[in-house]
Formats: C-alpha cells, sequence, structure tokens
C-alpha cells in the first residue's frame, strides 16, 4: 500500500506544478536554444563529450533555460545535483552541503553538481567559502545569475569558472514550445479539449521577449480559464492572459550600460530609428530622463561638434526642457533631439583635439607663453617686456593677422569636410598657409 500512496502523492505533486516545469527538457537534444556554446563543435557540449566539466557559471535573463540545463548536465555527467538558492541559503547550509559532497566523493566516488541559484545574491565570504571545494573538484559548480558575473561576483571565483551568456530564445524556438505544450497529452496541455489559434501563439512568443517561462505561463493560464463547450484559445484570450511585459533594464548593470552605449553610438552612426528605439527601451524601464538628456548633451559636442554647432544648442535646450517639464512630455522633447543629432552631420575634431592637447600638457614639456601673448596690464609688466610686439587681430584684413600664438609647431584641431566644419577647413587650411608669409587673407 505504501508504494501505491508513493506512486498517488507524486502524481499530485506533478499535477501541482506549472506548465512551464513540466515541460524542462530531459536531454540535451530537447534542450532549445543557446546554440552559440551548445551546438554541434561548441565549447560546452565538447566539455561535456570529453567529461570534463569543471565550475561553470550561466548568465542570462529569465526563462532561457539556465536551471533545465543544470539539471540535463547532472543527469548527464551521473552526478548528484543538488540545488540552492542563493538568496535564501546563509554558510552554514553551504557549507553542509560540500560537507556532504566531499564524503560523498571519497566514499563512493560519486561526484556532486551544485547549482546555485541567483548565484549574485552570495556576498564575498560565501562566495569565498565555495572557492576551495571549487579549485579542487569536490564540486563542479553552476551557478545561475541575471546579473553580469563580472560585476556581481569576486573575480577568484569568475576566474575558475567557464562563463557562458545565456540569450534570450527566438520567437521560433518558443513557438515551437508553445506547439509542444498544446499537443502533448503527458506533460503538456494536449488532453484539454480546447481549439488553439495560430495568431494567438504567434503573439506570445512575440511578447515574451524570449522568456519561454513566461509565454508558457500566460498559455496555461488562458487554457485553464477558458469556459464553454468549444473553448478557443484565440489572440483575446492570450492577450488577456499575459502582463504588460516588464522591460529588462537593470538601472545598476550592464543592461544599464548596455542599451546606453547603443543610444550613443546610434546617434553617432546617424539613425535615428534606432536612437529612438534605445531612447523608448530605456524611457519605458523607467531610466531617469535627466541622465538621458546628459548623454545627449555629451554627444552633441563629442560627436557632431562643430559640423553643426547648432547641435549643441538643440541638446542643451532639450536637458533644460527635460528638467522643467519631467516624464511623460519630455520623452517628446528628449525624441526631437535625438533624431535632429542623429541626422546632423558629424565631427569628433573638438573632442580629439583637446584630449590631444592634454595628452601633451600631462607628458611632453611644458610650453612657455610666448612673451609677446603674456599679459601686460599690471605695473611691472612693461618693464619686463611682456607683451612687446602683439598685434591686434581686429586691426587685420578679415580680423586675422600672422602672428604665432604657441611658440611651438603643433597641429591639434583637423577639421572633418562636413556641414559647417567644412568651411572651418577651407578658412584653416587658408591660414595655415599663409602663417610666416607675411600675407594677409583675401
Amino acid at each position: 500500500m505504501a508504494g501505491l500512496f508513493d506512486q498517488q502523492e507524486q502524481q499530485h505533486r506533478d499535477e501541482a506544478r506549472p506548465l512551464a516545469a513540466r515541460l524542462r527538457p530531459r536531454t540535451l537534444d530537447e534542450f532549445v536554444g543557446q546554440e552559440h556554446f551548445l551546438g554541434e563543435g561548441k565549447l560546452l557540449r565538447r566539455m561535456l563529450q570529453a567529461d570534463r566539466l569543471g565550475s561553470l557559471i550561466f548568465y542570462g535573463p529569465p526563462g532561457t533555460g539556465k536551471t533545465s540545463l543544470a539539471e540535463i548536465i547532472a543527469t548527464h555527467t551521473q552526478s548528484r545535483f543538488c540545488a540552492l538558492n542563493a538568496a535564501a541559503a546563509g554558510v552554514k547550509e553551504l557549507r553542509g552541503l560540500l560537507e556532504e559532497a566531499r564524503a560523498r566523493l571519497e566514499t563512493s566516488g560519486e561526484r556532486t553538481l551544485l547549482f546555485v541559484d541567483e548565484l549574485h545574491h552570495f556576498n564575498k565570504t560565501q562566495q569565498d567559502v565555495l572557492l576551495p571545494d571549487v579549485e579542487n573538484g569536490v564540486v563542479a559548480m553552476i551557478g545561475a545569475t541575471t546579473a553580469n558575473p563580472f560585476f556581481s561576483l569576486v573575480p577568484a571565483l569568475v576566474s575558475r569558472s567557464q562563463v557562458f551568456e545565456f540569450r534570450p530564445l527566438s520567437s521560433d524556438d518558443v513557438l515551437g514550445l508553445l506547439r509542444r505544450a498544446v499537443s502533448d497529452p503527458k506533460h503538456g496541455l494536449g488532453e484539454s479539449a480546447v481549439d488553439y489559434e495560430e495568431d494567438a501563439l504567434n503573439f506570445l512568443a512575440e511578447i515574451c521577449d524570449g522568456d519561454a517561462r513566461r509565454a508558457l505561463s500566460a498559455l496555461e493560464i488562458g487554457v485553464r480559464s477558458l469556459e464553454g463547450d468549444w473553448p478557443v484559445f484565440d489572440l483575446a484570450v492570450a492577450q488577456e492572459s499575459i502582463q504588460k511585459k516588464a522591460v529588462l533594464y537593470d538601472a545598476d548593470g550592464d543592461q544599464h550600460y548596455d542599451v546606453a552605449s547603443a543610444f550613443i553610438k546610434s546617434i553617432r552612426g546617424s539613425d535615428p530609428d534606432a536612437a529612438v528605439y534605445w531612447l523608448a527601451r530605456m524611457l519605458e524601464a523607467g531610466e531617469d530622463p535627466r541622465f538621458i538628456a546628459r548623454r545627449v548633451v555629451i554627444a552633441a559636442a563629442e560627436d557632431i561638434g562643430n559640423a553643426d554647432p547648432q547641435a549643441l544648442l538643440v541638446a542643451n535646450a532639450a536637458a533644460q526642457a527635460t528638467e522643467r517639464v519631467g516624464m511623460p512630455e519630455c520623452r517628446i522633447i528628449l525624441s526631437q533631439a535625438v533624431t535632429y543629432l542623429a541626422c546632423a552631420p558629424k565631427s569628433n575634431a573638438s573632442y580629439t583635439a583637446i584630449d590631444a592637447a592634454l595628452d601633451d600638457v600631462r607628458h611632453q614639456r611644458i610650453v612657455p607663453v610666448p612673451n609677446h601673448l603674456r599679459d601686460r596690464h599690471y605695473a611691472g609688466a612693461k618693464r619686463l617686456e611682456h607683451g612687446e610686439g602683439y598685434q591686434y587681430a581686429h586691426d587685420g584684413d578679415e580680423g586675422w593677422v600672422d602672428q604665432d600664438y604657441l611658440g611651438v609647431e603643433k597641429e591639434y584641431y583637423r577639421p572633418v569636410d562636413r556641414g559647417k566644419e567644412a568651411e572651418f577647413r577651407r578658412r584653416l587650411e587658408e591660414l595655415r598657409r599663409r602663417r610666416g608669409t607675411g600675407e594677409s587673407i583675401d
């Protein structure tokens, strides 16, 4: 009778598991996605084939298969699978698991795969506790984290582990899982008397942003809530079954820096459509619009400069207006400035000029101020002959005189042949040609 009860209890536990858990892959062949490191000939696949696993860090967004792959690897390597949630576990519990793993290895030779979910929640002390047993091979650790390990983990632990970055699943991958869910009678929803419309499944595959768990959960909610004699899971039901998506964006981590980087590079690359998309991504995720406005002002000077001097005025006005108006209206102001900057001619000549000059100031011999350029507006300056021989530029033709202003031959500012700076370039080339010849400018 005990065996029968055990079977019933297991059946009840299986029925209580959500659809996403019931459909977890059980073998490497069933696993979907992450072909860039798990496909044939790729690094993780080769490590498994060679039975040289070591310790791994799985880094990536939710719903991309980190836990499922860890369980598959434990089965594949015939290791004891021990799971730990870093957000809830303390040092004592961690030490206990490591001692059990060491005892198993010494008495039976059985290896332990220690799966630590949300690894970034371990503090430095807990990470340091892991190090000796990870390094000595007592456990093969797989740590799963949504935070960039190079930001959130101690360098010693990262250096002893292979880091694999999980990418969001493609819409086709998620759609394949949804189709499997509606057809699988044992683990999925195949036994339910429900008709499924293709556009409803397509909608979930697209809106979930590569998070399979989110798509499967929405599917299950929609199907379980259907009523009537001929229930149909259509687009309207799918839309009602999934909440507004939360834009993946960690304000203090790599998503913040990656999206901001894409934003600036899109402006620099003269792609207003991409720039506005990244702007929308930041705004929807709750980024401080003042941060965005500061980046816009910097881009105006760094990437556009004198090719369109008006760009800095536009950017600065947008920053001031953003401060004054706030969200949601400032999105329009920022969009105007961003599209203007993206479409403007580009030059980084001012940026490279100041950096080159700073490099000389820091690393070369300091250039003294030429005597004729020194201040002469104080008592005693005349006795030192400061300012002697200075020529007032406005006295020359076109406001220019042939005069040395540095004392050494240097050329920091090199205007590009674009926008307003093209005019500057032609004028400077003429002035530099005439310098030292005594000719006046036409």
